[in-house]
């Protein structure tokens, strides 16, 4: 078992056999937050993980289902106060879903309100050519007291990062985000102290064309210890301690297993 197996934005409900999916998180001990892209798919995901300290489940409203799931944001309201963790929400600008990027817009306000009241919640959040719009939408809508953001699998601009980190975010990193020279110069200006590590399965494929398993985020660990000029166990270390702080503002207690090999950070 890898012990310090850090999973923080992975569709486990979208796996083929994703029952299989929760019991692997499980049985290897694979910190994970289970997204979710309808509050449909929640209470389902809650009742896999409900005897788990490793799986925390988030409840979500994709951006790219809004155009036809607008009016699923009522249910979501009525299940906010139930859930620490918030996920996957957003907002995405891409070509096939700018249409309902006026719907995405009040979807996400409603979001940012019903954590604002019912809060603290941590937020995995998707934004899509949309960061200037995501970080101002956070600032006038979501108290820092209230939620932690964390912007997956970020494409926006070194310049965006730090004014997204100015604002409080933090950002899970996937290998993905390696394969381009702006994924790296994003991994290069986030604060490790910011960092987590996702897979974004089963949409994330490895190199040969395979959705990543929940939990596969050496790939993740490497380049960021690359990037960062650190060993692989400082940075194993130092992304636990990060998970700690992030389970600590929404008093989640969850099940760290930390080889003595490894720091506290680096």
């Amino acid at each position: 078992m890898n012990p310090s197996g850090i999973d923080f934005h992975c569709h486990l409900d979208l796996y083929p056999d994703h029952i299989r999916a929760f019991k692997h998180c499980e049985e290897e001990g694979v910190n994970i937050l289970a997204v979710t892209t309808t509050p449909l798919a929640w209470p389902h995901n809650q009742e896999l993980a409900a005897k788990s300290a490793f799986i925390r489940v988030g409840l979500g409203l994709h951006p790219q289902v809004v155009g036809d799931r607008e009016g699923e944001i009522e249910r979501f309201e009525k299940l906010v106060a139930q859930a620490q963790f918030i996920g996957e929400v957003g907002l995405d600008a891409g070509p096939r879903f700018y249409r309902s990027l006026a719907a995405q817009r009040r979807v996400f306000e409603r979001v940012l309100r019903a954590c604002s009241a019912s809060g603290p919640k941590v937020l995995s959040i998707h934004a899509v050519r949309t960061v200037p719009e995501v970080l101002k939408m956070l600032k006038e809508w979501l108290p820092i007291s209230k939620g932690l953001p964390i912007l997956h699998w970020f494409s926006g601009t070194p310049a965006e990062v730090a004014r997204a980190v100015d604002g409080g975010c933090w950002f899970s990193i996937n290998p993905s985000m390696a394969a381009s020279v702006n994924g790296l110069k994003i991994i290069d200006t986030i604060p490790i102290e910011r960092m987590l590590t996702e897979t974004d399965g089963p949409f994330a494929k490895d190199s040969n064309g395979v959705a990543l398993q929940p939990g596969c985020v050496d790939g993740a660990v490497e380049i960021i210890a690359r990037r960062k000029n650190l060993t692989e166990d400082m940075v194993r270390g130092q992304l636990l301690t990060n998970l700690e702080q992030v389970d600590r503002f929404v008093g989640y207690i969850g099940s760290y297993v930390r080889s003595p090999l490894l720091p506290e950070s680096h």
